[in-house]
């Protein structure tokens, strides 16, 4: 079974709220980015990627939790983030019954994470890497 028929598993065995929450806010980091990788890690957990890791989710008793590897360096103007606070890197949105989920707030979160991630790679590459990636860019146009 490939990540993505897991997580279609887990999200079918969750026969209560939480099931359709999870659906919703993995739909919703779908959406977000057409390039995300769905992964399957840390026992049993999806994990969304996109050059790096953006958030992993679970279902826990009374909540779905999103939690973002670098939430605590991402802007969050619509105060998503409620969980996980007192962190030094991850941050994390807990989903409880009858939350209504800002769908386009997510999605702006979500593709922050992967502007972060990929300034990351960028400041990551060595010199003369991103040297060479601009000249074929140049040489492309």
């Amino acid at each position: 079974m490939n990540p993505s028929e897991r997580i279609d598993q887990l999200i079918a065995d969750i026969t209560d709220w939480r099931g359709k929450t999870f659906a919703s806010v993995r739909k919703i980091i779908l959406d977000a980015d057409r390039e995300i990788i769905e992964e399957w890690k840390w026992m049993a957990s999806p994990v969304w990627y996109r050059d790096g890791i953006i958030a992993v989710g679970n279902a826990h008793k009374g909540k779905v939790k999103l939690t973002f590897m670098y939430g605590a360096s991402l802007p969050d103007p619509d105060k998503l983030f409620n969980a996980g606070l007192e962190g030094n890197a991850r941050r994390a949105i807990d989903f409880f019954e009858g939350d209504k989920i800002n769908a386009r707030a997510l999605k702006d979160l979500i593709r922050a994470a992967i502007e972060y991630n990929q300034g990351r790679l960028k400041k990551k590459a060595p010199a003369g890497t991103r040297a060479k990636v601009q000249k074929s860019k140049k040489a492309a146009h």
